[in-house]
């Protein structure tokens, strides 16, 4: 049984990815539906769809954040679906919606939902993403936690959610 008081974790990523990736983002997505969260994505195919199956079948719920206008876009793992037509603008909705994210490999996309997730205040564990130099400059230097594995990334976002009750 689901409530209201849920935690919504999203899970961010290219719409293509590599076999190994695939298997990364599945595995997040089983764990994910473990933990009783609901997988938030940008609704696509690649990490987001792999992640969605392994939360769907799973028993998990998964809801897509679409960028386009048409419902069945949206991969076949979603439980619910929001369109936006909005396209990658809509990386801002996803990652307002969540908790927390898990970014998974992932390209300029990926880059600019770790940006808004630190705007936001909303953390952000990484598994093979994006590197950041680190900064003097606290304001400019972009934070995100490291995770060898969907596990690890889990126990990190544990963590956070802990603290920040």
């Amino acid at each position: 049984m689901h409530s209201i008081g849920n935690v919504y974790v999203g899970v961010i990523g290219g719409r293509i990815c590599s076999r190994e990736i695939g298997k990364t983002a599945f595995e997040t997505g089983r764990l994910i539906a473990e933990q009783g969260w609901i997988l938030v994505c940008g609704g696509m195919g690649g990490v987001m769809e792999k992640a969605c199956e392994g939360s769907f079948t799973n028993s998990g719920i998964t809801l897509g954040i679409l960028p386009g206008n048409c419902r069945k876009d949206g991969n076949p793992f979603l439980s619910y679906s929001i369109v936006t037509g909005l396209a990658e603008v809509r990386n801002s909705i996803v990652v307002k919606s969540c908790n927390g994210l898990i970014a998974i490999s992932g390209s300029y996309g990926t880059l600019s939902e770790i940006a808004f997730a630190n705007l936001y205040n909303i953390p952000v564990v990484g598994i093979n993403t994006w590197e950041f130099p680190v900064s003097e400059n606290q304001d400019r230097r972009l934070d995100i936690a490291r995770a060898e594995n969907p596990e690890a990334a889990i126990e990190l976002l544990k963590g956070f959610f802990k603290r920040n009750r």
